[in-house]
């Protein structure tokens, strides 16, 4: 090789040098911003959480009120009629909030009933019979699943059934 070349190779060697020390210098920079980011997004949503969780018990503290009232009044006539206003005050706010209640009627479904007894029955089989619990959703997302009593076939007709069948 000439000195030329070697002198040539030598600056491509040391310009390489400099740009990949670049290219990790902006990598690093990149990472730390990344790291700041995410720092500053939790804290974003941990700031959010309290702003909800404060909105909602701002609409709960006139309910709490209530309750205090109907709780000074406990001997009078008018407790039951109190606590029932306050519930529906108390519910009216939770479903302001996106609760639902689930409704219990028709066929039995895993993924928002939770059978809790069977019952032999003239319904058909995995007809919800009564709800034990009430389940709810928030936000169209299953948070309590309701407990139900399902009915099961009636042992009796199945036997009749299997009887004439082998007959």
């Amino acid at each position: 090789m000439t000195k030329e070349n070697k002198s040539k190779k030598s600056s491509e060697i040391e310009e390489l040098k400099q740009q990949n020390g670049e290219l990790i210098s902006h990598l690093q920079r990149l990472q730390a911003e990344f790291e700041n980011y995410k720092k500053r997004n939790e804290n974003d949503n941990a700031k959010f959480i309290k702003l909800a969780n404060k909105e909602l018990i701002k609409q709960l503290l006139p309910i709490l009120d209530n309750f205090q009232l109907a709780f000074q009044n406990k001997d009078s006539k008018e407790f039951v009629k109190g606590m029932e206003l306050v519930f529906s005050q108390f519910y009216s706010c939770l479903e302001e909030n996106g609760l639902k209640k689930i409704d219990c009627k028709g066929k039995f479904d895993p993924y928002i009933h939770e059978v809790l007894l069977t019952e032999e029955s003239k319904q058909e089989p995995e007809t919800i019979l009564e709800e034990l619990q009430s389940g709810f959703t928030l936000n169209d997302e299953v948070i309590r699943h309701s407990k139900v009593k399902v009915a099961k076939e009636n042992q009796k007709d199945s036997k009749d059934t299997e009887e004439n069948k082998t007959k």
